[in-house]
């Protein structure tokens, strides 16, 4: 019997956790036909001797709403075996929109998840107003991966209540508008609506975006809309000590309201100083209510590199020039020169330097260093003001010296201890936001390699679960997230061994000449979306195949 592909001689992982297990996975069209040992040829053959073979990872957390638009690979989140990616996060989303809202969805999505508006409303068509329409728009732009929706509570709160929805709360009418609007968002194939409790998410002029300070009342109304129609809700809660418990306690409310599943973005409190305040989602959790929590497996945070903008204080004149020419420019002696001094005429700049980790000179980013390992203490020992030193280090490396910045998940143990809950999943790359700035979409493949591999923290059939058959649960998908016949053939080939995250560097790609960060991946022998390969040897070959996936109620 012949196939359209079998992947040979592959350790099947197949996403339930169970042990893995040699074998093969035929594919017949979009689906897997076949697991275990699979006989006859196939008309393409993957030789999957001495790796693992997984289902596509799944991203609950992304922002890849604008970047489809140009960028259908989606890289990176493509790059790390990523084949469903949740868009619409923390209440912004470009639909449900007016003509006349498209300026400011387009300026809020620029001021919360730094996508320049320009690129947005140039790259993409705002050929929709309703959010079925946007799905349909975004079917048409052939991603290369699967993309679900949410439809953001700032985007149909401006749209019932216009300019009244960033400083107001809405009234009884008003409310059961915003639930109307939602569950018909769901009708159309949102997977959910998203929500957002922190403040620093706002708008141009510096106000928080509509809905942050949304009371109970509000969200309980939309959950029971929601759910009812099998769409989930998606929180954003402030980890503030005197707010996380408040914010927490809503995400209960609204699984009790509506009685379904809620999605929240989980950290580990300890950066913040905050006791564990988990203990009320475990609460709900013991009385049935279906709470999950995505977090980032490493510290998250900025970028430093010649080409970004978290630079020294005092900086403005590089600053000024395009990212792409600052390397030669800081070349001259005497523009060199004038930034250590501007630098070292700023008190902060110090600050700024014992919060820089270098990233290292392998071909794999270290993140995993301690507070103390920090470019203020790289420039003590050799003598140097830090600015200087960073100048040195950039000219030395032609410009590929890469900083991190942190500022979540930045205790690896309590990392450990969050991930180990049955409830988190990993995740929360933010890939497509703040794009000049933040590149943790390679997510997966520092799970892989650092808490799989290198520590052993975690077995390979556990990693492979919680990013593939867990995550699907979240999402109602039913048909995805396992390797078994019947499901859809969005798998992975990944050679253990070798798998990793490449250093961040910037990108000149956006429309109009925007820039943005990316990260390559190591280890990717094949990833096939929807039973067609769109990665081989960690190259994308150039396949679409992936399909906006909608509410199945």
């Amino acid at each position: 019997m012949s196939h359209d592909l079998i992947i040979r001689d592959g350790l099947i992982v197949d996403g339930n956790g169970g042990d893995p297990y040699p074998g093969d996975v035929a594919v017949d069209d979009d689906t897997i036909v076949a697991v275990g040992r699979v006989d006859g040829k196939g008309r393409q053959e993957i030789n999957a001797a001495g790796a693992a073979v997984t289902p596509g990872f799944i991203d609950l957390h992304t922002h890849l709403d604008a970047q489809v638009g140009w960028n259908p690979l989606l890289t990176p989140s493509s790059c790390h075996g990523v084949s469903t990616v949740l868009m619409g996060n923390c209440a912004v989303s470009f639909a449900p929109c007016k003509k006349a809202d498209q300026t400011f969805l387009a300026e809020m999505m620029e001021t919360v998840e730094d996508i320049p508006r320009e690129a947005i409303l140039s790259g993409l068509p705002w050929d929709w107003q309703t959010y079925g329409e946007y799905l349909d728009s975004v079917e048409r732009m052939q991603p290369a991966i699967n993309m679900a929706g949410l439809a953001g509570h700032a985007a149909i709160r401006y749209h019932v209540m216009g300019e009244r929805s960033i400083d107001e709360n809405p009234n009884a009418g008003e409310i059961a508008e915003i639930a109307k609007v939602a569950a018909q968002s769901v009708r159309d194939g949102a997977v959910g609506f998203s929500t957002n409790r922190l403040p620093g998410h706002r708008v141009p002029d510096g106000r928080s975006i509509p809905g942050t300070y949304a009371e109970a009342e509000e969200l309980e109304a939309v959950a029971r809309a929601v759910m009812s129609e099998g769409g989930l809700m998606q929180n954003v809660p402030w980890y503030h000590k005197d707010n996380i418990e408040r914010d927490l306690d809503l995400i209960g409310r609204q699984a009790k309201a509506g009685g379904g599943r809620v999605l929240f973005s989980v950290v580990e409190s300890k950066t913040f100083g905050i006791d564990d305040p988990h203990h009320i989602i475990e609460k709900y959790r013991a009385e049935g209510c279906e709470i999950y929590g995505t977090t980032v497996p490493r510290c998250g945070g900025n970028v430093s590199n010649i080409q970004t903008v978290i630079l020294f204080p005092g900086w403005e004149k590089l600053r000024a020039i395009a990212p792409e020419k600052r390397l030669e420019a800081i070349r001259d002696d005497a523009f060199r020169k004038s930034l250590i001094d501007a630098a070292k005429a700023v008190p902060q700049s110090e600050a700024l330097a014992q919060r820089l980790r270098w990233l290292g000179d392998g071909d794999r980013p270290v993140y995993t260093k301690s507070r103390e390992d920090n470019l203020a203490a790289m420039a003590r020992e050799l003598g140097e003001h830090p600015a200087e030193t960073w100048l040195r280090m950039m000219l030395e490396t032609d410009g590929k010296a890469v900083f991190h910045m942190p500022f979540f998940n930045m205790d690896f143990d309590a990392i450990e201890d969050l991930m180990n809950r049955e409830w988190v999943v990993p995740g929360l790359g933010d890939a497509g936001a703040h794009v000049s700035v933040i590149i943790d979409a390679g997510w997966p493949s520092f799970l892989l390699s650092h808490w799989v591999r290198d520590e052993k923290k975690l077995n390979l059939a556990t990693a492979i679960h919680r990013m593939t058959a867990r995550a699907a649960k979240v999402l109602a998908l039913n048909d995805r997230g396992v390797l078994a016949a019947g499901k859809r053939a969005d798998i992975n080939v990944i050679d253990v061994d070798r798998v990793e995250e490449r250093h961040p560097r910037m990108v000149q790609d956006f429309p109009l000449g925007k820039s943005r960060l990316t990260q390559p991946a190591a280890g990717y022998l094949a990833t096939l979306v929807n039973g067609e390969v769109i990665v081989r040897n960690d190259e994308h070959t150039g396949n679409r195949s992936g399909r906006v996936l909608r509410t199945k109620v």
